[in-house]
């Protein structure tokens, strides 16, 4: 409901817009057609003025239809060129406030996400720690609780890190932490880590050599780690997750893929915008932020990388990461 309120307010600014910019171009073209008028007007006047015995008649004829050639052609250009600069002004303006109105309704979906994204961690931690102080639990159930309050509480602190990162690093505040990186033992370690963590998940590894580029070991870990934790969020917990790493010459190539719905052309780009979410935070089910990818598409590119987003056959996407080899 609230998506469809903010589709009919945008549908209603974007119709009244246009139509007071119809309403100025009209006005405009009546403006000429006056002024054009006028100055038939004027040289009709002061063409009966002239008197045909004179002498100089046909000079003086002549230079009233140069002047109000040279009229017609003011009026025109100026017409034409306060018309081009209105224009230009009004696709400038339109295309600003419909980002700051879509942008604004990414924030308030982004801030839904983050306040349900931290009311859960806090919940179940809060709530192990009640069950932890008024029971006497023995040493296994003791230590699934505190298991889970850890496993609760490193989520609450990778949700702060992803808003204080992406702040960082859109400011330019984040200095990249240069060091040779072996990716197969840096993808390898990643994928034991949600093998542990989803020990009913099937996630497969196709290594090729042994490639070592140049990087921030920590962000490329976030990176890979947002595109596979999205993997395995929006795939059915029977298919298995797929990670492979071919190199080249002078470039590796890192795929995530997966066999979930995917993603529709027509959102492809998106998904690696700043809070951009597919759907309506009322409607969807899955945890998440929007900070993702759009983390994991400036840390690619940050290091002179580039990733781009396709099919999987039959069903699902596969993320396609290149980065340069250490040379």
């Amino acid at each position: 409901m609230l998506r469809s309120y903010r589709s009919k307010r945008l549908r209603l600014i974007t119709f009244v817009y246009w139509f007071l910019l119809l309403y100025i171009v009209a006005a405009l073209a009546w403006w000429y057609i006056e002024l054009w008028q006028m100055n038939l007007a004027m040289f009709n006047t002061r063409k009966e003025m002239l008197s045909t015995a004179s002498p100089s008649f046909a000079n003086d004829l002549d230079n009233l239809l140069k002047e109000r050639s040279r009229k017609n052609g003011q009026f025109l250009s100026e017409g034409i060129t306060f018309l081009g600069v209105m224009i230009l002004a009004a696709i400038f303006v339109y295309r600003s406030v419909t980002h700051q109105i879509k942008l604004s309704a990414q924030q308030n979906n982004f801030m839904m996400a983050v306040t349900h994204e931290l009311k859960t961690p806090i919940s179940v931690t809060k709530l192990n720690l009640e069950t932890l102080k008024k029971h006497k639990l023995d040493a296994v159930q003791t230590g699934k609780i505190i298991s889970n309050t850890l496993q609760e509480t490193n989520r609450l602190n990778d949700l702060c890190n992803n808003i204080l990162l992406s702040s960082q690093l859109e400011a330019g505040a984040f200095q990249l932490y240069n060091e040779e990186i072996k990716m197969d033992t840096l993808l390898e370690e990643m994928v034991f880590e949600f093998r542990e963590r989803f020990p009913k998940r099937t996630i497969q590894i196709n290594l090729d050599g042994s490639p070592v580029i140049t990087g921030d070991k920590l962000l490329l870990r976030l990176a890979f780690n947002n595109l596979l934790e999205n993997a395995l969020k929006y795939s059915p917990a029977v298919e298995p997750i797929i990670v492979s790493c071919n190199n080249s010459s002078t470039s590796l190539h890192v795929s995530i893929s997966d066999h979930g719905a995917g993603i529709p052309d027509t959102e492809k780009k998106k998904v690696f915008e700043k809070f951009y979410r597919i759907g309506d935070e009322i409607t969807r089910h899955t945890k998440g932020t929007g900070l993702g990818l759009f983390l994991t598409k400036k840390i690619i590119n940050d290091h002179k990388g580039s990733i781009r987003l396709q099919n999987n056959t039959p069903t699902g996407s596969v993320f396609l990461v290149e980065l340069p080899k250490l040379t």
